[in-house]
């Protein structure tokens, strides 16, 4: 039988206090007595959209909305599909400061949001398979 000591059973339910839920500890160690306690799932994670960036022309001072979970129609910008493809995601908000042409990510793995930094070019984005747009 596992016994936890009073201070983890205390993070832990502070943890689910805060979120709604709990996870298990590293391992996969499953705590019986935390069993009626909502279980938290992975987080949503994007789509690869395209294997290549999206040339666009922004506007100094202009509001933009850049997809970040993959699923928007309007490639690169959202288009609010986030809402049910993907609830954990929101897009990355941004203002240039001033007018130019960007590159901006399309596989949704890029270091650098919401401009392409070459990760594209990887195997793992390369040999992916596109996921087919509803």
């Amino acid at each position: 039988m596992l016994l936890l000591r009073p201070a983890a059973l205390v993070t832990l339910m502070r943890a689910a206090g805060r979120s709604g839920c709990v996870r298990d500890p590293p391992g996969g160690l499953h705590i019986p007595s935390l069993s009626s306690v909502r279980r938290c799932s992975a987080p949503p994670q994007p789509v690869i959209a395209a294997k290549q960036p999206f040339p666009v022309e922004l506007k100094a001072g202009k509001k933009y909305a850049w997809c970040a979970c993959g699923h928007s129609r309007s490639q690169p910008f959202c288009d609010g599909a986030h809402k049910k493809a993907a609830p954990g995601i929101s897009p990355l908000r941004f203002t240039p400061e001033e007018d130019k042409t960007a590159w901006l990510c399309g596989c949704k793995r890029t270091r650098s949001p919401p401009y392409c930094d070459g990760t594209h070019k990887e195997e793992a984005v390369q040999s992916a398979r596109l996921s087919a747009q509803p």
